[in-house]
Parts: structure tokens; C-alpha cells; sequence
């Protein structure tokens, strides 16, 4: 449709300007599409790993310092979304990583589970928290 919307203007700049558009949206479509789902456990249960626009990140058991469900408000009802702090060994400060359902691919508490399984929850961090 926006490349319809692209030919049917008459002046030139509306065309450039309505197939920038199409554009852009082309190419974040397709890098949403590359990217899901964003978050894989490492073979063995070692491990996560994290898919990025520039590359994947491997974080091990040892560099997880919290996983834990948060509840956001979106759009009038509170959402889960999974939240993982890491700190590499070595690394002077944490990250922190946030992934809804759209980037997980299923529910955020399906993978919460599934990483509480495999041993990839810290033990003194389990637990769910609301923010808001």
C-alpha cells in the first residue's frame, strides 16, 4: 500500500516524501522481523544469549544478577514484561535488559518460568514486582 501511496501523487515531492516513508517502514519492519525472538538460553543451560541490531550478546549463569516480571500500564491494563539485569564479569555497571511479549515471541511469564527451570534465575532475586 505505501508503495501505491508512492506512485499516486502527481508532484514530485510528495512522491519522495510519501516513498521515504515507505521506506523507513520497510526497514523497520524487516529489522523487528530479523530480530525476533530477541532471547535464547545458550546450549546446556549455561547461559543466555541476546539478540541485537549489531550482533548477539552472550551473557553466562555467573553474569546474571536479576530476572524478575515486572507489570507495566499500557493502554489502561498492566502488561508483564521480563527483566533481566546483567553484569558481565569485569564490567564496571549493569544492564538492564527489558523484553515484552513482541520480543520474546510468547508471554514473558512463560520465559520466566522456563529460565527459573533451567537454573538461570538468581535464587535470591525470583519473585514478581509492580512498577507504576
Amino acid at each position: 500500500m505505501a508503495l501505491a501511496a508512492a506512485l499516486l501523487p502527481t508532484d514530485p515531492a510528495g512522491r519522495f516524501l510519501i516513498g521515504l516513508a515507505a521506506l523507513g517502514l520497510l526497514v523497520v519492519t524487516t529489522l523487528g522481523v530479523r530480530q525476533r525472538p530477541r532471547l535464547a538460553v545458550l546450549d546446556g543451560g549455561r547461559g543466555i544469549a541476546v539478540r541485537r541490531v549489531r550482533g548477539r550478546l552472550e551473557f553466562d549463569r555467573t553474569d546474571l544478577a536479576r530476572v524478575r516480571i515486572v507489570r507495566y500500564p499500557r493502554f489502561g491494563r498492566r502488561v508483564p514484561m521480563l527483566e533481566i539485569d546483567v553484569r558481565p564479569a569485569g564490567a564496571d555497571e549493569d544492564r538492564l535488559m527489558i523484553f515484552g511479549r513482541w520480543d520474546l515471541g510468547t508471554d514473558p511469564t512463560d520465559v520466566f518460568d522456563a529460565l527459573a527451570v533451567r537454573g538461570l534465575v538468581p535464587p535470591d532475586r525470583r519473585g514478581t514486582s509492580t512498577a507504576g
